[in-house]
């Protein structure tokens, strides 16, 4: 499964039950969660719309996100959207289902071309990769469940996204039954977890740092803040106007620490650490405090056992010395 600009459908998933916008007849009065409506909305299935879109892109640094464009008023859809977040309730935060309704938000279905709904992408690093554009069989609708979701969590953690979707309250029946109590969001952590997932990323920094000094040992928080941190310096950054500087000042510290930033929201983890490191082996070591400092907080980000950190801890002490 391969990023892509313009969407395009899964190898096997058919065009063909692509719904026709503009068709009534299978439209409902009911809300979601109401007799006769959508399923709703909880536990890690979030509604979007165009004003919380970004945040949910800069998110996807953090942990992997389907989106699902569809219509929530067409009792089409019900089926699938169901099945999907069940199985996306399931899986305890390992990625998150961000639903769009497309009558109510028709930019974003202009910004992904899509011709209808339902619609399905995964999202990882803000990078959008095209699942299906379709009503897909009850076969193909398993095999994204059972087959695919695992394999964008994969290929999420490969690209150093292990993070953990907030839990946002049961979604009663909807969701299969209540979430464990320790699978849940830490107490302490609820404001912070919260603002990050209102995109004020820098809020979440300073909430995640509260929490910190009140425990100092709390890898989580230390984890979440970095990124926090991350996205509130660089995640609406242009990446082009970012790489271009870097390119074009080589020995500017500020520009070298913008694109590492990049790297870093794009997965691309070992390629921030070697750009960083290979910046001080240039020769630039009176910029070694800025540059320690922002690998320390990007150290504290992949899991403990990467093989990236502990060869870049290694190189660091090498080059301090």
């Amino acid at each position: 499964m391969a990023a892509a600009n313009k969407p395009q459908t899964n190898p096997g998933i058919s065009l063909a039950g692509a719904v026709d916008l503009s068709s009534i007849k299978h439209q409902v009065q009911s809300e979601p969660g109401q007799a006769g409506g959508a399923p709703s909305a909880g536990g890690y299935v979030i509604d979007v719309t165009e004003s919380t879109f970004q945040a949910v892109l800069q998110t996807s640094a953090t942990y992997p996100v389907v989106l699902l464009l569809w219509i929530s008023t067409d009792d089409r859809l019900f089926a699938m959207a169901k099945k999907l977040g069940d199985t996306v309730n399931a899986m305890k935060g390992q990625l998150q289902l961000a639903r769009i309704d497309i009558n109510a938000e028709p930019g974003i279905a202009q910004a992904f071309q899509i011709k209808g709904a339902p619609a399905l992408f995964a999202l990882i690093g803000g990078r959008p990769m095209p699942i299906l554009e379709g009503l897909p069989s009850s076969e193909e609708l398993t095999q994204i469940t059972d087959t695919l979701l695992p394999q964008i969590v994969q290929l999420a953690q490969k690209a150093g996204v292990t993070g953990t979707a907030p839990y946002s309250g049961d979604p009663d029946a909807d969701a299969g039954g209540e979430a464990d109590e320790a699978e849940q969001v830490p107490p302490e952590h609820q404001q912070a977890h919260q603002l990050a997932a209102d995109g004020d990323y820098a809020g979440a920094a300073e909430a995640y740092a509260q929490v910190l000094e009140a425990n100092p040992n709390d890898t989580l928080a230390a984890r979440e803040r970095s990124k926090a941190l991350l996205l509130a310096r660089s995640g609406s950054a242009d990446v082009r106007e970012v790489r271009a500087a870097a390119a074009d000042h080589p020995d500017d510290v500020e520009a070298q620490l913008a694109v590492a930033d990049i790297d870093m929201i794009g997965g691309q983890i070992g390629d921030a650490f070697s750009r960083l490191l290979d910046f001080l082996a240039a020769g630039h070591k009176a910029d070694l405090e800025p540059v320690r400092k922002r690998l320390l907080e990007y150290f504290v980000i992949p899991e403990p056992d990467d093989p990236r950190l502990r060869a870049a801890r290694r190189r660091l002490s090498t080059l301090m010395y």
